[in-house]
């Protein structure tokens, strides 16, 4: 984001701007104005949990690490048979017969 925003104001509405434009979004002034207090929001909220101190607590990758236990909490990774291509292509707007069709979306 920008360098040159307060402390305060980590996300200048030139940012709001480019991330509407990048995600196709077309934004009202007042749209930007709520965006742009609500994604400052978000980073001080992110700010405030960087000050908290976790330097007791250990790195984990997995939730099953703090269940303990994981077979007992999670169900069983068991394969199971998928659905018929043809029943599955049955129902799909568009096909041809192998892949879903579906509209280009990127026209830049």
């Amino acid at each position: 984001m920008s360098n040159t925003n307060t402390a305060t104001e980590r996300v200048a509405i030139s940012d709001v701007r480019r991330v509407a434009e990048l995600a196709y979004l077309e934004l009202s002034a007042d749209e930007e104005l709520r965006m742009q207090r609500d994604l400052n929001a978000i980073l001080d909220y992110v700010a405030q949990l960087n000050e908290l101190d976790t330097s007791a607590v250990e790195p984990m990758s997995q939730v099953s690490e703090v269940l303990g236990n994981a077979s007992s909490a999670l169900r069983p990774d068991t394969p199971i048979p998928c659905l018929p291509r043809d029943r599955v292509m049955a129902s799909a707007p568009e096909t041809d017969g192998a892949f879903f069709k579906v509209p280009k979306v990127i026209e830049r």
